[in-house]
């Protein structure tokens, strides 16, 4: 049995079922509308599990009518809560991307990089009711490259854990150890975190945008912000911050698509010495 909802759990799926392991349901979140039709759109991994013929459902209760029961539950990044009564009767691991205690929650990877932490890791954990509290039986270091994204540090995340999970299936939990050390709790990332402050240092800068939806303003319009260079590459366009300079390479204006910064600043008629933030 397998939960899961995002991209960034269909790796470990695919990895199950193309390692011969029974499949039996993939629970999932309910199709939500998008788009202009506002068509029904299934989760990515509801979309991988009818592609590899797995059964699939939004219910977490329908876990409990499976016969033979499940064995075992393999969740990723399921985002939603599993009910006592449903862990009484099928015991289920966790792939938890940090080195737990430290960040426990939502947004282990974001809170990873905001925080400037140069490793993180990948647990394969006990379900307990508490929020990422259960026992670990399997984890990993992972280095956290200077200008690493997000998007590039959970394809690492996912791929240790993926290997961790296979080798666990293939050869068993074995005994946890119980988490040792001061919870870090991970919250969400609201869209006010990810505003530029160009008085913060270049360094706390270049990190939130490395997180991914990083945002300012110029002239009074939105200017979202995708890639940055620290140390300046000369590339891009130069801004102050609060410390060192830091380069602009990538943004995105309002209605538009994503462009170098540059041809950005020449439509613009950007200006040595311009601010960001205005």
């Amino acid at each position: 049995m397998y939960l899961g909802t995002p991209a960034m759990a269909v790796p470990t799926l695919r990895a199950i079922v193309d390692a011969g392991h029974d499949v039996a349901l993939v629970v999932t979140a309910a199709d939500k509308r998008r788009g202009r039709g506002s068509a029904l759109v299934p989760s990515p991994v509801k979309a991988a599990a009818v592609e590899l013929e797995v059964p699939v459902t939004a219910r977490i209760d329908d876990v409990l009518d499976l016969d033979p029961p499940a064995d075992l539950g393999v969740v990723v990044a399921f985002g939603r809560l599993i009910k006592p009564h449903v862990l009484l009767r099928i015991p289920m691991v966790n792939l938890h991307f940090s080195l737990l205690p430290r960040w426990r929650g939502a947004a282990p990877v974001e809170r990873a990089l905001l925080a400037g932490d140069e490793v993180t890791g990948v647990c394969v954990m006990d379900v307990e009711e508490g929020l990422d509290t259960g026992a670990v039986y399997r984890r990993e270091e992972v280095s956290i490259a200077a200008d690493m994204t997000a998007e590039q540090l959970r394809a690492a995340l996912v791929d240790v854990g993926t290997r961790l999970v296979l080798d666990a299936l293939a050869n068993g939990l074995g005994e946890p150890a119980p988490q040792v050390g001061e919870p870090v709790y991970a919250h969400k990332i609201e869209p006010a975190e990810l505003e530029l402050d160009w008085k913060s240092p270049a360094a706390e800068l270049h990190r939130v945008v490395r997180v991914g939806g990083a945002w300012t303003t110029h002239r009074g319009h939105r200017l979202k912000v995708w890639r940055t260079a620290l140390p300046p590459s000369g590339n891009g366009i130069t801004v102050a911050t609060g410390s060192d300079p830091i380069e602009v390479l990538e943004v995105q204006p309002e209605g538009k698509a994503r462009m170098p910064a540059r041809a950005w600043a020449n439509g613009v008629h950007w200006h040595p010495g311009d601010t960001l933030g205005t």
